[in-house]
This record gives structure tokens, C-alpha cells and sequence, in this order.
């Protein structure tokens, strides 16, 4: 483990000097399939003319407008880089930026809604990461920053989490954002401080004198420290290398991992698989019935080419990537912070959604894993959106208890004097067993095989919804997480006496719909759940959701 101590700076920091070096290798790429393009033969490509504009120049005129494209992208992001700063405060995260029209925004502590630590596969090789603020405001209301070395990134995540719980930093004399502890860090463990001070002359831990985020070594020394990294490969990729950073980490107890067994189980008893593993017999019937050329068909399609071939194959197989790339190495786990979700492949993501930011939560089952009673549960994190399912995962597959578990990780008091019966009967139940309000039966008209399976029902603390026959899904939406209520009511559902109530959530993968309910119930539950709505938000605080998963309130940042 590396003795450097991180620090997240108070002053005006850029970001590490590697960050311009990342663009402009779009070019080089172009002029390098076009090499290939020209090499290899016509069936490989199918004799595409996508680069038939480049056939008019010379192959030399082509390399040297790549490599003055390339240095001049490189030349113009060192610019962009040298006018990017960063710092952090009290009371934000607050970035600059701009060549010719200077802007500055910050995300809020006070409206935090998540903090992500993201690797791609060659920065966790080298040891640096992004790290993304999310607050509450809309999509691109948050701070982005990339790279800074992962020690950098984790120093700056645990200050962000220790502001936005309320921890004040004691102050010393000389410099007032340097602290009075440090700590060793271990992503997912818990961190232990000793004293330290930072003298009144020296610059901020983890920047170097000209408010760059490097070593006083410099990229030399980051790549010579990364050599002795690499010597603990398993640490690089599982992302649980160790750094000393000015504040702790909060400690962390973790709740659940999923097995890499019964992922990859999971995607093969998907929708997605079981679709690709029937084409062929689809394929076989249509030559053999109905006498179709099938391979003139599908190539007719997709084209004959290797190119074409290969293209139309990642296609296919871009839905299993994404679902183990995703669910590869998922942890979950509890901290005074919040919930903690680490997991990824090729890119791995640390997430810390702190108490009270999730918005609601999806809890699907798949007819191919009812047998197996696995649910897949995804959840709404204001700031994320909507196109950002693959980081609003809580449990890529969970075994029934596991997805209690994961219910109870975001509201550990469902307000309920029986939560496994009543969340049981969410899950597994139909007509009106466990309390439920279900549809009446004129509702068998526009809704013939699952009406019996609708219901909704209030705790003390949350709106359960439920619907589904062959696929399941419960909606679980915190009360004081309702946004605002909607009754919609189209007139064939008027004729029958029926309405939807619409619970409104933040952008995100869950959208809570209570269908096909009696109008007198329709509007009972617009008005109670407004009412609760209002008292939820009034009574609602993070020690609530610290004390009710058994940890200290205050506890875990030194």
C-alpha cells in the first residue's frame, strides 16, 4: 500500500495531465481502418464504400491530415484541460470551465443524490478514475470529472460523503481546508485514521504546487507507483486497492454478492437467449415447410460480409454483454453513507447512494425465472435518468430472500407489523390476500389474464403496487419519495368504471402505475397517498434510515 495521503483539494485543482491525452486517437483509428479497408479482400468488407471519398488522395496527403488532426485535437484538449479546474467546499463540488466563454457549476451537497467512482478497463490498469456527483435538478445538473488518479477520486468521493452527512472538518492554522486525520482506504472496508497535520507553507495533499492533481513525481512517478500496483493484480481488477486519505472512509458491512454461477444462469434463461437459441429451428422450419431460402434471406438482410457478419452478430450478443459486464462482481453493502454498489467487468463502477435518494424500486421476475424465484430489481436515483438502467441496478438477480433483503437495504421500516408476509404476498400473492385493493372484475374486458394479479396497498411507509400473471413486478415507492400523483382514465376504462393512478417518480427505469382499479378506489388512493406523501416528507431524516440498519448515527468518518 502506497504511504502517499490523499486529499480532496480546497483550492482550485485541474485534473490529472493524462486527461487531454485521451482524445483525438479518433483519427488515428479512421486512417487505420482505412489502411485495412484497402488490405484485405473484397469479401471480408463486401466491397463497402464508406471510404470512397479517401480513394481521391494519396495514402501520405491522408496520414499527414490524421496526424495533424491528432495533434491538433491533443493540442486544443491540453488547452481545454489547462482551463479546467475543480476544488471542493463546505457546501458544494464546484467545477470551471471554458476557452472562450468561461462557465462554473456546482452540485450541491445538500442535494446529493449519489456519488459513482467509475474505472474503464486501461484507467484501472493505470490507476485513475472518473468520479461522477449526482444531485437532484434534472439530467446534467451534477459534476463530471475525468481523471484523476483513483486515490485522488476516492479521497475526493469520502469528503463529498462526510460534507454531505454533516461533518465539519476541524481547521488548522495556516489552511483551512487541511485536516487533522488520516486514514487508509479500501474500497468496501472499513478505514482506521491517525494524526496527522499539513504544515502552513505545503501545498494540498494529492496536487502538486501549480494546482494540478499529481504527485510531486509526476506522471514518471504515477506509472513507477503503478508498477509495484500491478504486483496485487486481483486488487486492480476487483477495484479494492488501498490508498491513505485525509478522511476515512465510512466503515462498511457488506449485505450481499451475487455468484458468477447464477448470473450467467440468468442470462441464459432470458427473453434475449431463449429468442436467439430458437432462430435456428425458425430458420429450419421456414426452409423445410415453406421452402425459403434462408441463407439468401439473412444475408439479403445483414449483407454477406465478414464485416457485416460480425457487426450484426455483436448485435445479437450486446444484450449478454451488457447484463455480465454489469452484474459481474456485484456487491452490495450498507455505511453511514449510504448504500454502497460495486460491480463491473470491463468497467468497474463504485456507487454510494446516500440515505433517502432512492426514489423507488422495481422488483421484475422473467417466466424463465419463476422456477428459479430469482428478481431482477432496478431503482430510481434522481440525477441518473432514465437512459442509465445499467447503473440504477440494486440486484441484477436475487433470490427471493435476497430481494427482501435489498428492499429492506433502502427502507429498512416498511411500517408494517409483518414485512416478510406482507412483502410476500406482494411478490407471490393475487386478489385481495395480504390487504391488497384490486381491480373489480369488469376490469376481465380490457385486462382478461391478469386482473386477479393487480393490487395496491399502503404501509405505514411505502406504496406497494403489484401486477403481472407469467411476469411479476412490485413497484415500492417511499411515501415521502412521491413526487406528485396522476388519475388518467381513457373512455373505454370510463365505460367500465375503471382509472389508473400514476405515482410520479424521478427520471429513471421504475414507473409506478397502479391500473385498472375501481374509480372509487382510484381516488381513495389519489387522496390518502397524498396525505401520506405530506407526512412522510415532514417526519422523514437520514439518522431514521442509519438507526433502523443498526448503525450508529454519526459513526464512520473519522
Amino acid at each position: 500500500m502506497n504511504d502517499y495521503v490523499y486529499q480532496a483539494p480546497r483550492e482550485w485543482t485541474r485534473l490529472h495531465p493524462v486527461s487531454p491525452l485521451l482524445g483525438g486517437w479518433v483519427f488515428i483509428g479512421l486512417l487505420l481502418a482505412y489502411w485495412v479497408h484497402n488490405q484485405v479482400p473484397a469479401w471480408v468488407d463486401g466491397g463497402d464504400d464508406t471510404f470512397a471519398f479517401f480513394d481521391r488522395f494519396p495514402f501520405l496527403w491522408l496520414v499527414l491530415a490524421a496526424l495533424l488532426a491528432f495533434a491538433a485535437t491533443i493540442g486544443i484538449s491540453i488547452w481545454q484541460w489547462s482551463r479546467t479546474e475543480y476544488r471542493i467546499g463546505d457546501d458544494a463540488v464546484y467545477l470551471r470551465q471554458g476557452i472562450i466563454t468561461r462557465q462554473q457549476r456546482q452540485a450541491r451537497l445538500d442535494r446529493l443524490q449519489a456519488v459513482d467512482v467509475v474505472q474503464p478497463l486501461l484507467a484501472r490498469i493505470f490507476g485513475f478514475a472518473a468520479i461522477n456527483v449526482q444531485v437532484a435538478g434534472g439530467q446534467k445538473s451534477g459534476v463530471e470529472l475525468k481523471f484523476l488518479r483513483l486515490g485522488d477520486a476516492e479521497a475526493l468521493r469520502n469528503e463529498i460523503l462526510a460534507l454531505a452527512a454533516g461533518v465539519k472538518q476541524e481547521k488548522v492554522a495556516g489552511n483551512d481546508a487541511a485536516p487533522t486525520t488520516d486514514a487508509t482506504v479500501t474500497p468496501g472496508v472499513a478505514a482506521t485514521g491517525t494524526d496527522a497535520t499539513t504544515p502552513a507553507n505545503a501545498t494540498t495533499p494529492g496536487t502538486d504546487a501549480d494546482g494540478t492533481a499529481a504527485s510531486s513525481a509526476g506522471i514518471r512517478g504515477h506509472l513507477a507507483q503503478r508498477a509495484g500496483a500491478l504486483s496485487n493484480p486481483e486488487a486492480v481488477l476487483s477495484g479494492t486497492e488501498q490508498f491513505r486519505t485525509a478522511v476515512a472512509a465510512a466503515e462498511e458491512r457488506e449485505v450481499y454478492t451475487v455468484p458468477l454461477k447464477r448470473l450467467l444462469l440468468s442470462i441464459l434463461l432470458s427473453g434475449a437467449a431463449i429468442t436467439l437459441l430458437t432462430l435456428p429451428f425458425v430458420g429450419l422450419i421456414a426452409f423445410v415447410v415453406f421452402r425459403v431460402d434462408v441463407v439468401a434471406a439473412v444475408t439479403a438482410f445483414i449483407g454477406t460480409s465478414l464485416v457485416a457478419i460480425v457487426t450484426a452478430a455483436a448485435g445479437l450478443l450486446g444484450f449478454f454483454w451488457t447484463r455480465l459486464n454489469g452484474g459481474f462482481g456485484f456487491t452490495a453493502g450498507i455505511s453511514a453513507d449510504g448504500l454502497r454498489l460495486r460491480h463491473g467487468l470491463t468497467e468497474t463502477r463504485r456507487q454510494t447512494v446516500p440515505p433517502g435518494r432512492v426514489q423507488a424500486i422495481r422488483l421484475y421476475q422473467p417466466f424463465l425465472w419463476r422456477g428459479q424465484d430469482w428478481w431482477r430489481i432496478t431503482i430510481n436515483v434522481a440525477g441518473y435518468g432514465e437512459d442509465q438502467e445499467s447503473v440504477s441496478v440494486l440486484h441484477p438477480v436475487a433470490t427471493r430472500e435476497e430481494a427482501i433483503r435489498a428492499v429492506w437495504l433502502v427502507l429498512p421500516d416498511l411500517g408494517d407489523p409483518d414485512p416478510y408476509g406482507t412483502l410476500g404476498h406482494a411478490l407471490h400473492g393475487s386478489g385481495a390476500e395480504g390487504g391488497f385493493t384490486t381491480s373489480p372484475e369488469s376490469a376481465r374486458r380490457v385486462d382478461p389474464f391478469q386482473w386477479r394479479f393487480r393490487g395496491v396497498r399502503a404501509t405505514d411507509r411505502a406504496l406497494l403496487i403489484r401486477r403481472g400473471r407469467w411476469e411479476r413486478e412490485l413497484f415500492v415507492v417511499p411515501h415521502e419519495r412521491t413526487q406528485s400523483l396522476g388519475l388518467t382514465q381513457g373512455p373505454i376504462r370510463r365505460a367500465l368504471g375503471l382509472a389508473d393512478v400514476v405515482v410520479h417518480s424521478t427520471q429513471g427505469p421504475v414507473t409506478p402505475v397502479a391500473a385498472h382499479l375501481a374509480v372509487d378506489d382510484a381516488m381513495a388512493l389519489l387522496d390518502a397517498q397524498a396525505a401520506r406523501a405530506r407526512e412522510g416528507r415532514r417526519r422523514q431524516t437520514p439518522e431514521q434510515w442509519m438507526s433502523a440498519v443498526g448503525l450508529e448515527t454519526g459513526a464512520g468518518h473519522e
